[in-house]
């Protein structure tokens, strides 16, 4: 008796199983139910041309078996079935098998090649990055006959390939044929000639092919932009892109946001401007778009800008990828922007987009940044690979918020996993160190950098020396350093040189740092002020004046400090004796409270820590107004009890603000978050994680 249909034996479903995919991802089982009894081949070529992955594979042989059988070379459908087997062969990545249908057209009892034919498998060869293969299988066409000779859909292709493998040679071979047959003028041809020479560092030759154009469309224009910027001609790129976006009926598109961006890493303010106006009027703004402009503020610490529009794709419906992502997390972490970066950890969960190294690492930053060190530990741990990289951005957050021996801990861990540091790794190891005051660790370190892993010293590295140097008191051993440095130290160098020695009162070694200092950098603020407050801490007060006269006649000013705090999605920005808000009567009540309250603690203003042009009868008043106190008072008046409070600033933190913000937390029982441009003061109950240390 037959087995029943309805029930297989176990057998036949494990069999079933065991032969692939299913049957309705098969191509060919569309039509078995109906396959021609006459064997007409014409109902198979639909069936090839849907073959277009790896899993059918298998389908797509069956079917040229077929063919093959019905098929005789001079049959009709012998032509669209040979480019037709080829593509597909090409797209379920078979590619020799797509060289054997190419190569059996060449026998003589198999028809004839044609350029068609050949083109096809050239795009697959070059969209697999196989370009000396294309090459090779581009220069046997002409042999061929006038049947298989290169055309305008050939020409672009084996350009493409002379611009990825770099073979400049052969492009001015391949480009001057193309003049010769008087295509040059194709627009397609164009364009590739235009990539070819500026990948082979020719800019010039590009920009030949680009203004000898008669028709320009915005791949061209974009063609251009984006050659000058990989030449590493910026200002050329810019240029380019301001003449596109000036004509009447230029319409800019993803292409020209993508090609522009790498010519803006260090831009001018208005050029920024320009390409936010043409991103704007955009009518289709694809995800590379949003992309390229969140990466155009974020290079250039246009942090606010970036977050904000972010929120706006947000708004807009516009779904991100990693990329967006990984662009946005940065700018999030600088600002303490917490609650965006925690709701983008949320849309990297909710996608399935982990493990991801680069996301991980983003967001091990981000939360370290925003003063959430175990948030940041826990995406560390949860990691299932890690890289230097990873290594690296949990040093530097421990180091970052005071934790310098948990900090070499780390660094210890990576090496016992048989990571080898970079550059960068030692630049976070010996920052914690000097965070920390581990003098002997920081030394013992930088002497393995040189001579275990044979890393040549930077100014980053030499920087941080001079600074654990320093902070320990130890002036005349960081001068010394200085003088040994195989490289020309910088202001940054200096700069650690000049505060230590304000820091700890050494006023001969200041003044070789400052003079320095006026030579390498004659107008950067900051060491005007930091000399001026040497003079004031040693009662030199004819020096401060002097110092003073000096800034006024080169017309130096002081960089207002600035203090950032988020609020919902809004970011709030405060400076001294800032009165701008809408909440300032209110901001200012709070304030005056909340001195009053720990005056009561024994708080007196350091007023050896404010501005060194403030007169002396007004420094108490001036302490009072700094940008981190009223930045303070409007998170506790706008936040729930237990609210951590995060404030970013743009100068570091002077001494009368993180004391007052120690007894401020102690009275409000909030933890207070500053981050300067040094360092991450995390307090609790009055007391800092940088012990005070800084």
């Amino acid at each position: 008796m037959r087995p029943s249909r309805a029930a297989p034996a176990p057998r036949s479903k494990i069999a079933a199983r065991a032969r692939g995919p299913r049957v309705r991802d098969d191509p060919m089982h569309a039509s078995r139910s109906h396959r021609p009894a006459t064997g007409d081949a014409d109902a198979l070529l639909p069936l090839v041309a849907a073959c277009r992955a790896p899993a059918h594979l298998a389908s797509l042989r069956a079917a040229h078996a077929r063919l093959l059988l019905l098929l005789h070379p001079s049959h009709p459908s012998a032509a669209p079935a040979r480019v037709k087997l080829i593509q597909a062969y090409a797209a379920c990545s078979a590619l020799p098998a797509a060289h054997a249908v190419l190569y059996s057209l060449c026998s003589p009892d198999r028809g004839a090649a044609t350029t068609i034919c050949f083109n096809v498998l050239i795009r697959a060869l070059t969209a697999a990055s196989l370009h000396r293969d294309a090459l090779r299988l581009f220069a046997s066409m002409r042999p061929r006959g006038p049947a298989c000779s290169p055309d305008h859909y050939t020409y672009p292709l084996a350009l493409k390939s002379c611009a990825a493998s770099k073979d400049i040679l052969l492009g001015l071979q391949i480009h001057s044929a193309v003049a010769k047959l008087g295509l040059d003028a194709n627009r397609y041809v164009a364009h590739s000639a235009i990539s070819m020479y500026a990948r082979c560092s020719r800019p010039e030759d590009a920009y030949r092919v680009f203004d000898g154009m008669q028709n320009r469309d915005v791949v061209s224009w974009n063609a251009m932009i984006s050659g000058f910027a990989r030449a590493g001609l910026f200002e050329r790129s810019v240029e380019v892109f301001k003449e596109f976006v000036a004509l009447p009926c230029s319409i800019p598109d993803a292409g020209t946001m993508a090609s522009i961006l790498p010519a803006m890493g260090n831009a001018k303010a208005e050029d920024i401007i320009l390409v936010r106006k043409a991103f704007n009027e955009m009518q289709l703004k694809e995800l590379i778009s949003w992309n390229a402009m969140l990466a155009i503020y974020a290079n250039n610490e246009y942090h606010v800008k970036a977050v904000e529009l972010f929120l706006r794709m947000e708004k807009d419906g516009v779904e991100p990828d990693s990329m967006t992502l990984a662009t946005v997390l940065p700018p999030c972490g600088e600002l303490s922007a917490f609650s965006v970066g925690k709701r983008i950890h949320e849309i990297i969960k909710r996608k399935g987009m982990l493990p991801n190294l680069l996301l991980e690492n983003a967001l091990t930053d981000m939360y370290a940044s925003c003063g959430c060190l175990k948030d940041a530990r826990e995406v560390f741990d949860s990691m299932s690979a890690r890289d230097v990289i990873s290594w690296t951005s949990i040093i530097s957050a421990y180091g970052k918020h005071g934790h310098g021996r948990e900090a070499v801990d780390l660094f210890e861990k990576m090496l016992g996993q048989g990571l080898e540091p970079d550059s960068i790794a030692f630049v976070a190891v010996l920052a914690a160190c000097s965070h920390a005051g581990l003098l002997d660790v920081g030394k013992r370190y930088f002497d393995s950098m040189t001579c275990r892993y044979h890393i040549t010293p930077k100014a980053e590295h030499y920087t941080c020396m001079v600074d654990l140097l320093g902070r320990a008191g130890c002036i005349s051993e960081a001068y010394d350093f200085i003088m040994t440095m195989s490289i020309e130290p910088n202001e940054r160098v200096w700069g650690a040189l000049l505060q230590a020695c304000r820091m700890h009162s050494n006023m001969d070694i200041g003044l070789v740092a400052a003079d320095s200092l006026f030579r390498l950098v004659p107008q950067q603020t900051g060491y005007y002020v930091l000399l001026s407050n040497m003079y004031a801490r040693a009662g030199r007060w004819a020096d401060v004046t002097s110092v003073r006269s000096v800034m006024a006649k080169k017309g130096i000013k002081k960089l207002p400090g600035a203090s950032i705090v988020e609020l919902g999605d809004r970011v709030h920005t405060f400076h001294i004796g800032d009165r701008r808000h809408p909440q300032s009567e209110i901001i200012y009540q709070k304030l005056d409270e909340l001195l009053g309250r720990i005056r009561g603690m024994g708080y007196n203003p350091e007023v050896e820590a404010t501005l060194h042009d403030v007169e002396e009868e007004d420094k108490e008043g001036h302490l009072s107004v700094h940008s981190e106190k009223l930045a303070i008072a409007f998170l506790l008046i706008n936040t729930s009890p237990g609210t951590p409070i995060r404030v970013t600033m743009n100068l570091r933190t002077c001494g009368d603000c993180h004391l007052a913000a120690k007894l401020i937390s102690t009275i409000t029982s909030r933890e207070i978050i500053l981050k300067d441009t040094n360092r991450i003061h995390h307090i609790v109950q009055g007391a800092c994680s940088c012990g005070d240390y800084w």
